[in-house]
C-alpha cells in the first residue's frame, strides 16, 4: 500500500497543493486552502472508514458521519471555491454479511445523499462513463 500511495503522489501535478487529512475534513480545508479555486476531495469512503474506526455502533456512528458531512458542506459554502468530491456506490450490491459492513454502506450511502443533495450536478461513472444524475 506505501508503494501505491508513493506511485500515487508521484503521478500529482507539481502545482498541486495536496492535504492528506483523515477527518475534521471541513475544517483542515478551511484552514489550509490558501488561494485555491479548486477543491478535489477523494474520497469520502475513505472518510467514512475512518470515522467508522473509532465508532462502529450505529446511533454514534451515524451522528458523527452526518456532524463530518454537515461541516464539509459548511466549509464548501463559505470558500470561494469549486469542489470535485469523489465517492464510491457500495449499496447496489449484497448486503454485508457483518454488521460494521452494514453499517459502512449505510452511513456512506448517508453522506453520499447529503453531499449530492447540496452539489450542482453529480455523476455516477459505470464503466468509465460518466452518467449525469443530477
Amino acid at each position: 500500500m506505501k508503494d501505491r500511495i508513493a506511485e500515487h503522489r508521484k503521478t500529482r501535478p507539481g502545482n498541486w497543493h495536496t492535504l492528506e487529512i483523515t477527518t475534521d475534513l471541513g475544517k483542515g480545508i478551511e484552514k489550509e486552502i490558501g488561494e485555491a479555486d479548486l477543491v478535489v476531495i477523494d474520497c469520502v469512503t475513505l472518510l467514512i472508514s475512518n470515522l467508522l474506526c473509532g465508532q462502529p455502533e450505529y446511533p454514534e456512528a451515524e451522528h458523527i458521519v452526518k456532524a463530518e458531512i454537515n461541516s464539509l458542506i459548511n466549509a464548501m459554502d463559505s470558500l470561494d471555491a469549486s469542489f470535485i468530491i469523489v465517492s464510491n456506490e457500495v449499496g447496489m450490491g449484497l448486503v454485508p454479511e457483518n454488521k460494521l459492513g452494514r453499517i459502512y454502506r449505510d452511513l456512506l450511502g448517508k453522506a453520499n445523499q447529503l453531499l449530492a443533495g447540496h452539489a450542482n450536478e453529480v455523476y455516477l461513472m459505470l464503466a468509465c462513463l460518466p452518467i449525469q444524475v443530477k
